[in-house]
């Protein structure tokens, strides 16, 4: 494993990338969720990422600001829906690097809660100061994002248009760079994971973890669990960015095989249900660890549902990947 770490370190060097995140995140054993459920079950703590909150998409997001900044930026421009933890995390990296930030926001539950419309994700984004321009609905995410690009540079700013989640070929490289500390922390710790999980969603985090755990830790397997849309809608979202990563990194032709969980994401995304819920209050029970309701307590419903029915492998213990979202259990309230 060590010649595979080092060939992916050299190959990442290649790109430009801002360090945000500061130091490894750490990776844990959740103790007594292992003797609940009578499964080992370790969690890799991207929650607590040093900018806002934290949170995966800080990760992509030293790739994709470090790409703005190369292009003399001095605006980040993204979209989501109004508890978006990707934008709360853009508007965070705009505010640290002293850039504006534009973010186009959509209500994809169409709910009029105050707390949805104001609390959370959403009041963040005012104490970082962001343009918000809301719509009716991101239904071609692109496209609007360009509309407003153009909008901006006509009255004289340089604007750098940061995808839906931060989820493009470049911004899945922050996950094969966590994909390498999984790999040295459990080398380190004497860890041999039978199994990853990880909620899918816009596709980057799960894309950059399925090319690079193949390369370093092929009889891993990697499960996405939906939280948007079926496994046949999301596959090949995740296809499509693993095939540029595994080009961007030189990996050969060979793309990773993409295992997906759909049974988790009902009614909808951005909607709570019931074996979310529960199980965001488990893990508050168990182990003090806040998921939230709309990625990573789904991801965990699918977690402990796979070991009731036994969908993992027999043996082996089981790492889920925390993507954070906690700020948005207040806009929540009181559904969790």
């Amino acid at each position: 494993m060590p010649a595979k770490i080092s060939l992916l370190k050299t190959r990442l060097e290649a790109f430009d990338r801002l360090d945000l995140l500061g130091s490894t995140t750490p990776l844990e054993k959740l103790h007594r969720l292992s003797e609940y459920t009578g499964r080992d079950i370790y969690i890799k703590r991207d929650d607590i990422t040093p900018l806002a909150m934290g949170g995966n998409k800080l990760r992509k997001l030293e790739y994709l600001a470090a790409a703005a900044l190369a292009e003399g930026a001095d605006m980040l421009v993204t979209a989501g829906a109004i508890q978006s933890n990707h934008v709360r995390q853009t508007a965070a990296v705009a505010a640290k690097l002293g850039l504006k930030c534009v973010a186009l926001l959509e209500n994809p539950i169409g709910t009029t809660e105050a707390n949805y419309l104001s609390n959370g994700n959403r009041l963040l984004l005012d104490l970082f100061n962001v343009e918000v321009v809301m719509c009716d609905a991101l239904h071609d995410p692109m496209a609007q994002l360009a509309e407003q690009a153009e909008r901006l540079e006509a009255q004289g700013f340089r604007p750098y248009v940061v995808p839906v989640g931060g989820s493009n070929a470049l911004g899945a490289l922050g996950y094969v760079q966590c994909a390498l500390e999984i790999a040295e922390q459990s080398s380190a710790g004497f860890v041999d994971f039978s199994a990853v999980v990880v909620a899918s969603g816009s596709a980057g985090t799960h894309a950059g973890l399925a090319v690079a755990l193949q390369h370093l830790m092929p009889d891993t397997q990697l499960i996405g669990v939906t939280v948007s849309r079926s496994a046949d809608a999301q596959r090949p979202k995740v296809e499509a960015i693993a095939r540029d990563v595994t080009t961007q990194l030189q990996l050969g032709e060979k793309t990773p095989s993409i295992i997906l969980w759909d049974d988790y994401f009902a009614p909808r995304y951005g909607e709570p249900n019931e074996a979310g819920t529960a199980a965001v209050k488990l893990l508050a029970e168990q182990e003090a660890m806040l998921l939230d309701p709309v990625y990573t307590g789904k991801a965990m419903a699918g977690l402990l549902d796979g070991i009731e029915r036994g969908l993992f492998p027999e043996e082996g213990p089981i790492l889920f990947i925390h993507t954070g979202g906690a700020p948005a259990l207040f806009a929540y309230h009181p559904q969790v």
